[in-house]
């Protein structure tokens, strides 16, 4: 294919499929990071729609975006990267529209005990994020004598009043995606995959595994609406589940909880009580080197809170960190999404210091895996936040260049292999 822009074929194959000249890496790579965050910012919008939140100027935002990527639009960096920045900017809006959502449907989220483990009887497990979802199968299940349980990033569902009204949503089972492999053969009844983080299932629970819309997997079975009779039969033909409590955790730290209780914290930093603040998480994988974040838990001073959130809480949330100025040190605000919370924590906290967010002590550890882990880290650089450190490894996506600029503009870091004097101990 001949390139139009140097002149040349690149390859063999022409210009690459974002449509950027395949001499120039940094366009390519600045097209790329729009096109993962899009990509994650249409994930949260979908679970928003579905939610009754939508917002023209995201829609027109997107279409935009897209058609920023289209071959010779657009070959000048630094309205690419005010085009990245604005994703961000968008995406905040989107995580607010879908915080809304979740509130006005299901309640504001509260602090709650979880029993962990399985319950004697049938069961059916539930996976992703879509919490919607999961309420319409706990309304199609009362009565039936089958429990349901949350997995990975569902956990968040027992702290939302509407949700964990059902006496049958048991508990919760296993811990992050990555994990599904060896923890769903060990979970006897159905299970059911209800957005993305879903893996290829073996013939283990193939065979018992469902999936919504468009989600679908080899070997299971896709349901293209919300009847989840199928799941529930399933259920009760398949053996029932032991009675096994692994333990309990406490979760539901909503933004809302957080701010409630503001005044304490702030007496509690004017004391020195609290003298920094974490907030650890994002989207966790399997990949060697995200023990980092398990470390800088385990090792942060007992004068300090952590925050967590996504499945990257998993890494974090089996250490028993104790409590500081009355409130337990880790505090779970919820899904990936929920990290428009944890920006309105940083905002009402320097709103009550009389400061910028970045003057806070505050530190922020990202895991990061997929696109909506993007779309999130860009909503952060948007806010103008930095001394971020992600990892484990830079994404592939991000050309050495534009890495640079983004340490020049934000100070963004790479996790070191060991976390450093500086994050870990008090100075």
């Amino acid at each position: 294919m001949f390139c139009n822009q140097c002149e040349q074929t690149q390859n063999g194959v022409g210009c690459t499929d974002v449509g950027v000249c395949g001499k120039d890496e940094d366009m390519q790579s600045l097209m790329e990071i729009l096109l993962y965050g899009v990509k994650g910012m249409a994930a949260y919008a979908h679970h928003a729609r579905r939610l009754g939140k939508t917002d023209e100027s995201v829609s027109a935002f997107i279409e935009e975006a897209l058609f920023a990527t289209v071959t010779n639009v657009n070959f000048d960096i630094e309205s690419l990267l005010e085009m990245v920045l604005e994703c961000g900017k968008k995406n905040l809006r989107v995580m607010e529209m879908l915080d809304e959502g979740h509130v006005e449907r299901f309640g504001q989220p509260e602090p709650s005990t979880v029993y962990e483990g399985t319950r004697e009887g049938p069961g059916i497990l539930v996976t992703g994020h879509d919490l919607l979802d999961l309420s319409d199968l706990l309304e199609q299940a009362a009565g039936q004598g089958v429990n349901v349980y949350t997995h990975g990033e569902m956990l968040p569902a027992h702290s939302y009043p509407a949700l964990k009204a059902h006496p049958h949503l048991a508990g919760h089972f296993g811990s992050a995606w990555q994990n599904q492999l060896w923890e769903f053969p060990t979970f006897s009844g159905a299970i059911l995959g209800t957005t993305n983080c879903v893996l290829i299932p073996p013939d283990t629970y193939a065979d018992r595994l469902f999936t919504t819309r468009v989600t679908s997997v080899p070997g299971g079975t896709r349901l293209t609406g919300n009847d989840f009779s199928d799941v529930i039969e399933k259920a009760k033909q398949l053996p029932p589940l032991p009675e096994n409590k692994v333990g309990e955790s406490t979760i539901g730290f909503h933004h809302n909880v957080i701010k409630g209780v503001a005044g304490q914290v702030v007496d509690a930093v004017k004391s020195g009580a609290i003298k920094r603040f974490y907030l650890i998480g994002g989207c966790d994988g399997a990949e060697a080197g995200r023990n980092y974040y398990t470390k800088v838990a385990e090792q942060s001073p007992e004068e300090s809170v952590i925050l967590t959130l996504g499945c990257g809480k998993f890494r974090i949330r089996d250490n028993d960190y104790g409590t500081v100025a009355g409130l337990p040190r880790l505090l779970d605000m919820g899904q990936c999404n929920d990290a428009y919370g944890a920006v309105q924590v940083a905002v009402a906290l320097s709103e009550a210091f009389e400061c910028g967010v970045n003057d806070l002590p505050l530190e922020i550890v990202l895991s990061w895996f997929e696109q909506k882990a993007v779309a999130v880290l860009l909503t952060l650089l948007a806010l103008d936040v930095k001394g971020i450190r992600v990892g484990p490894v830079a994404p592939a996506f991000v050309s050495p260049n534009v890495f640079q600029i983004l340490q020049d503009r934000f100070d963004l870091k790479l996790i070191e292999s060991e976390p450093p004097a500086e994050l870990v101990q008090l100075a």
